[in-house]
């Protein structure tokens, strides 16, 4: 290939002078003065966030992290005048499926890495070979090795347009998609802008399109049963106290970018908040299901490649498109995982999408690729299944 649409081999290679920077910063962190006894209820309790941050300026070894990424075949390729950053991992099986997998926010391709070998070689994972798949993560055009954006307009839209462009200018021509948080945006959109090569889309942790839009009347709880209500509940205590982040990234993402970018702590603590608030069980340390250094890792995607603020301003970008929401059902079939800290409720899910698989689970949560990757992994399995 040549030009514009060229493929080209990367590795991720930080230079140890930004890493000095990083632990200079975490060093010289200020922290205020916060309310005695002040726990989670207010945000980050300041005692976790100090641990943390010494644990990530002397303990956390990137260099071992980045050893590993780069055992993995990354790429790069542009796309829209937009650099984007992929794993790209074929399995063994000539008939193995081409799935991409879509990260979300603040998550990176780092929440799929227990999930690569079992999706590429279920063979050597005690599965069956005729459900491999040729696996592709991108990092979101903003996030990560993607980014930061240079121009406004890389909503879910795009992102799905440049997506499919990735997947045709690697010979896919035939491919499933499945994602989770924004990746559960960006898949169904996947679905409809490319649906004569999508087979199937699978997602996690959605919201738009799998939710009630706006007030649910007396008359319709009532027909609900009790883990559809549980989710209901769960959905109005996320509108009512859990939502600030997404009102701020979807309004004034800049004004944010600056805090975030110029200190390491605040970075960490906005992005923690969520793998404590959205793992499951909620109420417990975010590291009871997810490894410390796997987070930390994916704290790194932000603060190395100063994508802190271009990720968030696929909020604002979202919620600013004019005409770019698809009103009409995709005909794509579709498969939904609901994990314990979720949301979605199958009778609204199939008011915008063509459902034919569903899965419910009472553990996992908003993160299942890192919390649950075993739970996800079989689940993306049986979906696809009969779509091969």
């Amino acid at each position: 290939m040549t030009g514009s649409s060229e493929v080209r081999p990367f590795r991720i290679d930080v230079s140890e002078a930004d890493l000095q920077d990083l632990r200079e910063r975490l060093g010289r962190t200020r922290w205020g003065a916060a309310l005695p006894g002040a726990a989670w209820e207010r945000g980050v309790a300041v005692g976790y966030l100090r641990e943390l941050v010494e644990y990530w300026r002397t303990s956390y070894d990137w260099r071992a992290q980045e050893a590993k990424l780069n055992e993995i075949p990354q790429f790069v390729t542009e796309i829209e005048g937009q650099t984007v950053h992929f794993l790209h991992v074929r399995s063994p099986e000539p008939d193995a499926l081409p799935l991409l997998l879509c990260h979300g926010w603040p998550g990176s391709v780092v929440e799929f890495l227990d999930m690569i070998g079992p999706l590429t070689d279920p063979r050597a994972h005690g599965g069956d070979a005729a459900d491999a798949f040729h696996v592709v993560i991108p990092s979101m055009p903003g996030f990560g090795f993607s980014g930061p954006t240079r121009e406004e307009g890389w909503n879910s839209g795009r992102i799905a347009r440049a997506f499919a462009t990735l997947m045709s200018r690697l010979g896919y021509e035939r491919y499933g998609t499945q994602g989770g948080d924004m990746g559960a945006f960006v898949a169904p959109e996947l679905g409809r802008v490319d649906a004569e090569h999508v087979v199937g889309v699978h997602v996690n942790a959605a919201t738009y399109g799998f939710i009630p839009f706006g007030e649910v009347p007396d008359e319709e709880k009532a027909a609900l049963d009790d883990r559809e209500r549980a989710r209901l509940e769960r959905l109005a205590n996320w509108t009512a106290d859990g939502s600030a982040y997404f009102q701020i990234q979807a309004t004034r993402p800049q004004t944010l970018a600056y805090g975030l970018t110029d200190s390491p702590a605040g970075q960490l603590a906005w992005i923690v908040e969520k793998f404590k608030e959205w793992t499951h069980p909620s109420g417990d340390l975010p590291e009871t299901a997810i490894d410390r250094d796997r987070m930390l890792t994916d704290v790194m995607f932000y603060w190395l490649t100063d994508t802190i603020g271009s990720a968030a301003n696929m909020y604002y970008e979202n919620m600013h498109m004019s005409g770019d929401w698809n009103p009409e059902p995709p005909a794509t079939p579709t498969g939904v995982a609901v994990f314990a800290e979720d949301v979605a409720i199958r009778r609204y899910a199939e008011q915008g999408n063509n459902i034919v698989h569903w899965s419910d689970f009472d553990e996992g949560g908003h993160f299942a690729a890192m919390e649950r990757p075993d739970l996800l992994t079989a689940d993306v399995r049986t979906f696809f299944r009969p779509l091969r």
